[in-house]
């Protein structure tokens, strides 16, 4: 794929790393003869400072994923124009902190999870958009639900009002060729086709999937969402 070039650099602005990244979402969504604007950046600014979330901000950025409830409860006020979404595991004791805090929950891995959104939902009047997360490597390490369990989660989310599930999301293993990935990628998508529709309410139109090493070939895969941090903000403060 042609790209705007090399990487910025560690030390280069917010802006840039930000312009760079929008660029490389729109060539892959050219290539993937995806509409302009059909995929979302979530830019994962967990552990990044305020004033940089505010610098990815200017630059146009607009949603923000955070991995912990009680990080994201010190930024949320700060940015209330911003559209957050937890992508780290939601904890029991956090339902209703999340529900009030983020716009959408990428995390949810099992029927009771919802129950507990949905009791915490209703009377706060929301209805909070979340995406099952699957763990499609069967990694022990890692949270979400196997892909077996998806049709009875989706099957229990059709009579809980003030939840809505609107999709899958995905961590596949970590390699450094984005193209080991693709399986996974293509494998999320596959499961999605299969199930949408087959509960009232659960369309199913989103794929959360893809991060700073392989987010081209999740768009081509068919992501909807990426799920950015590294190559938005630059290495996690207190890394090198």
């Amino acid at each position: 794929m042609s790209s705007r070039g090399p990487a910025p650099g560690e030390g280069a602005p917010v802006r840039e790393r930000v312009a760079w990244v929008l660029d490389r979402i729109a060539q892959a969504e050219t290539l993937s003869r995806r509409p302009p604007g059909s995929v979302r950046l979530v830019a994962v600014s967990k552990t990044q400072p305020l004033a940089r979330i505010l610098e990815a901000h200017a630059a146009g950025l607009s949603v923000f994923g955070e991995n912990y409830v009680q990080e994201a409860a010190e930024k949320v006020p700060r940015l209330p124009g911003a559209e957050w979404h937890l992508i780290g595991k939601l904890q029991g004791n956090k339902v209703r902190r999340a529900v009030s805090l983020f716009s959408w929950i990428q995390t949810v891995d099992s029927a009771e999870r919802l129950s507990e959104i949905s009791r915490c939902a209703v009377p706060a009047g929301k209805v909070v958009p979340v995406l099952i997360e699957v763990n499609l490597g069967g990694e022990g390490s890692k949270a979400g639900a196997s892909p077996d369990a998806l049709r009875a989660i989706l099957e229990a989310s059709a009579s809980l009002p003030g939840v809505r599930v609107t999709g899958l999301m995905a961590i596949p293993p970590y390699a450094e060729d984005p193209g080991e990935s693709r399986p996974y990628f293509s494998r999320l998508r596959e499961l999605r086709d299969a199930l949408s529709g087959e509960a009232p309410g659960t369309a199913l139109s989103e794929l959360s999937m893809g991060m700073s090493n392989d987010f081209e070939a999740a768009i081509e895969e068919g992501a909807t969402m990426v799920r950015v941090g590294t190559a938005v903000f630059g290495s996690r403060p207190g890394r090198g």
